[in-house]
C-alpha cells in the first residue's frame, strides 16, 4: 500500500515553464483519464453487500472476561470460565473448555477474550467458544505511537504523509473489497485501485509539482506491466489461486471469483509502496541532476540517473523477496516437513504462486526505474532551471583606526672619533733606538716598511738647582 515518506520537493522547486506543463498534461491525463473511467466501471452501483447471515455465517462476536482457570477436564482440557461484558445476556458467566497443549493458547485471568456465539439459547455454555483475544487497546496504543512518531520527526510533512495512509485504507475498504466480492476481475479492481491511491497518496504528500506528476507516470507504469506479466506467467504456470481460506470464500459467496485474479492483485498492491520510493526516488535524483548542471543532455541525465539507479535496486527487490518470505515462512516450515524434494517444494501450487508474485513484482520494481528515469529526464530537459541566487556580498568593514605612535625625543649622536693610520708605537722607548717591525709571517716583500729612523732626542740635563 502507498506510503508517505519524506521526499519533500515542492516546496523548494522552481515553478514549471509552459512548455513542462503542457508535456505533463499530454502524458499524465490520459493515465488519470483511464483510472476514473475504470474506477465509475469496476464500482458495483447497486449491488448490496450481503452480511455474514445471509452467506450462512451465523457466528456472533461475543466480548468477554476470563474470570476462571481450572484444569479439571481432562488430560489435554482446560475449563475457562468468563463474564460477558456485552451480548444477549451480558454479566452472566460460564464455563467452556478449552483445548490444552502445545500450539494452544494460554489464558490467563483478567485476559480479554471473543467469544463465538451461533446458537440459539444464549443462556448455554455449548452455544459458545472461545475464538480469540481482544487487541482493541493494544494495537490503538501502538497506532498513536506511530503517528506520533511521525508527526514529530515529519510535523506538517508527516501529518500529509498520514492523511494518505488514512485515504489509501478508505480506498481499499470502499472500492477494492466492494468491487471484488461484488464479482468484478480482482485484477483490474487492482489496477485502478492502485491508480487512485497512487493520485491521492503522491500529490497529498509530495504536493502538485512536475517532479511529483512524473514519478505518479512512471508509478503507473510500472503498475500496468506487473499486471500484464503476472496475467501472462499466471496462466502459463497453470496457477488457480486456491488455497483453504481463498476456497472456503468462494463456496460462501457462491459467485463466480477469479481466484487466480485475486493472487495477482494482492501482488499488485503489495508492490505499490515499494513502487512509490523508487520513483519518487529516481526522480528526484534526476531533478537534482539537472540543478547541479543545466548543461546536461537528456542521454547524459538518463545515463547518470540509472547510475544512481542501479544502487538502489539490489535493496528493494530485496525487500520485496523478504516480505514475501516472511509472510510465507509457515508455509515454508509446514511443506520441508512433508519429506519432499525440493523441486516438489518449489514447484507445488502453494509456493509456485509466492514465487510468481514475488518475481513478477521484482521485474515490475526493475523496469520501473529506466522508466522512470527516461520520464523524468525527458521532463527535466525541458525545465527552466531557476538561476541560484549568489550570496549578498558581506558589508565592507570599516577601516581599523591607525595605532597611535608616540614620539620620543632624538638622542644626540655622539661624534664617532676620527680614524687613526699609520703605525701605533705602542709602549715605545725611545731610549732603544728606532722602531723596527718584527720578523715573521708578516715580513716580506708586501710586508709594511718600517719606519725610518729618527733622531734621538737630547738627553736631558740634571738641573743641579740654578737657574
Amino acid at each position: 500500500m502507498g506510503h508517505g515518506h519524506g521526499h519533500s520537493h515542492a516546496l523548494n522547486e522552481e515553478p514549471a515553464s509552459q512548455r513542462v506543463r503542457t508535456l505533463l498534461l499530454w502524458l499524465l491525463v490520459p493515465f488519470a483519464l483511464a483510472t476514473v473511467v475504470g474506477a465509475a466501471l469496476l464500482y458495483p452501483f447497486g449491488v448490496e453487500q450481503k452480511t455474514g447471515a445471509e452467506i450462512g455465517l451465523h457466528q456472533t462476536p461475543v466480548e468477554a472476561v476470563v474470570t476462571g482457570v481450572a484444569e479439571n477436564c481432562g488430560e489435554k482440557c482446560v475449563a475457562i470460565t468468563v463474564r460477558m461484558t456485552d451480548g444477549a445476556v451480558s454479566g452472566q458467566s460460564i464455563t467452556i473448555p478449552s483445548v490444552k497443549g502445545p500450539g494452544a493458547p494460554n489464558f490467563q485471568l483478567g485476559d480479554e477474550v471473543v467469544l463465538s456465539y451461533a446458537g440459539s439459547q444464549p443462556q448455554a455454555a455449548e452455544s459458545y467458544q472461545i475464538v480469540d483475544f481482544q487487541r482493541g487497546w493494544s494495537l490503538a496504543l501502538l497506532a498513536l505511537l506511530f503517528a506520533a512518531a511521525v508527526l514529530l520527526l515529519g510535523r506538517w510533512q508527516g501529518l500529509a504523509a498520514l492523511g494518505a495512509l488514512l485515504l489509501s485504507f478508505v480506498v481499499l475498504v470502499l472500492f477494492i473489497m466492494p468491487s471484488i466480492l461484488a464479482g468484478k476481475s480482482p485484477l483490474m479492481v487492482a489496477v485502478v485501485g492502485a491508480g487512485l491511491i497512487m493520485f491521492v497518496v503522491l500529490y497529498l504528500t509530495h504536493g502538485i509539482s512536475a517532479r511529483t506528476s512524473t514519478a505518479v507516470l512512471g508509478t503507473l507504469v510500472s503498475l500496468a506491466l506487473i499486471g500484464v506479466l503476472g496475467a501472462l506467467f499466471s496462466a502459463a504456470a497453470k496457477l488457480t489461486g486456491l488455497d483453504e481460506d481463498t476456497t472456503n470464500l468462494v463456496t460462501l459467496l457462491g459467485t463466480n471469483i477469479d481466484t487466480r485474479g485475486l493472487l495477482l492483485a494482492g501482488a499488485l498492491i503489495g508492490a505499490l509502496g515499494v513502487l512509490d520510493d523508487v520513483t519518487v526516488t529516481q526522480t528526484s535524483a534526476v531533478w537534482e541532476l539537472r540543478r547541479a548542471n543545466d548543461k546536461l543532455t537528456w542521454r547524459e541525465l538518463f545515463a547518470a540517473g540509472s547510475r544512481i539507479g542501479r544502487d538502489h535496486m539490489s535493496s528493494v527487490v530485496n525487500t520485496l523477496v523478504m516480505a514475501y518470505a516472511g509472510a510465507a515462512l509457515p508455509l515454508l516450515l509446514a511443506i520441508s516437513l512433508a519429506g519432499r524434494s525440493m523441486g516438489e517444494i518449489l514447484t507445488s501450487q502453494q509456493i509456485a504462486q509466492e514465487i510468481v508474485r514475488t518475481l513478477v513484482g521484482s521485474i515490475g520494481l526493475v523496469a520501473a526505474i529506466p522508466v522512470t528515469t527516461a520520464l523524468a529526464a525527458l521532463v527535466a530537459v525541458r525545465q527552466e532551471v531557476a538561476p541560484i541566487a549568489a550570496p549578498e556580498p558581506d558589508p565592507e568593514p570599516e577601516p581599523e583606526p591607525e595605532p597611535k605612535t608616540v614620539k620620543r625625543a632624538a638622542k644626540p649622536v655622539k661624534p664617532r672619533p676620527a680614524r687613526i693610520e699609520g703605525d701605533l708605537f705602542t709602549g715605545y722607548d725611545p731610549d732603544k733606538g728606532p722602531w723596527e717591525r718584527p720578523s715573521g709571517p708578516a715580513s716580506g716583500p708586501g710586508a709594511r716598511r718600517a719606519a725610518p729612523a729618527r733622531p734621538a732626542p737630547p738627553a736631558r740635563r740634571r738641573s743641579s738647582g740654578s737657574p
